[in-house]
């Protein structure tokens, strides 16, 4: 299983979702979207999406990033920001989720590129130039103009889309990484073995959206 996913997501991550897309490097980075079913000083057993249970090495350099919920106002002009969508046939881009970047974060990851949250989503990381009500057939919702180096994108934000941001998880990870929780892998394999190189993870069973 963890090898069909290195051949499949040729990503390099550089940091929590800023995914630059360069050469494959030797043993390319995936991303596992799962729940912890087991997990102790040295390793995580997690269930993937799919169903597949993959058991992966935890080294005490992971990264770990708390993802927590905000609401839809929280979403400002001059935010920089993070959201998967799916395009639409008038050109704009509907959103499955939202992060909003710590400053810190400002330019990760910066443009327009195809995700793997759902078949043919895009991701679009880029500051948000413009903010206004979506359409009427989108009933309190955002409609946001997003500007990237390259580009530019309107994305239509329902209400009801979860909004997000992270901060540094490391200092609480034995209370975060625990069985049932939702969980965000940057894996990779070392040694012949799948290792997990960071770990985005909600608490009480938040599971990050991206």
């Amino acid at each position: 299983m963890f090898k069909q996913l290195a051949a499949s997501l040729v990503l390099l991550a550089t940091l929590p979702l800023a995914w630059a897309q360069t050469a494959a490097p030797a043993n390319p980075t995936v991303r596992l979207r799962a729940t912890i079913e087991k997990v102790d000083a040295t390793s995580l057993t997690v269930r993937e999406r799919s169903g597949e249970v993959i058991t992966l090495v935890r080294p005490a350099e992971m990264d770990v990033s708390e993802v927590y919920p905000l609401a839809l106002a929280d979403i400002k002009p001059g935010s920089y920001i993070g959201t998967a969508g799916m395009p639409q046939a008038d050109g704009t881009q509907l959103a499955l989720e939202v992060l909003v970047f710590p400053e810190a974060a400002r330019g990760a990851g910066e443009g327009h590129r195809p995700w793997d949250l759902r078949p043919d989503s895009t991701m679009t990381n880029a500051t948000v130039a413009d903010l206004a009500a979506a359409p009427s057939s989108v009933p309190g919702g955002q409609k946001l103009t997003l500007r990237y180096k390259d580009g530019e994108k309107t994305v239509i934000v329902p209400h009801d889309v979860p909004v997000v941001s992270f901060k540094p998880g490391k200092a609480d990870e034995n209370v975060l990484l625990v069985p049932g929780a939702k969980v965000m892998i940057t894996a990779q394999e070392k040694a012949g073995k799948p290792t997990a190189l960071r770990v985005i993870v909600g608490r009480n069973g938040f599971a990050p959206p991206m």
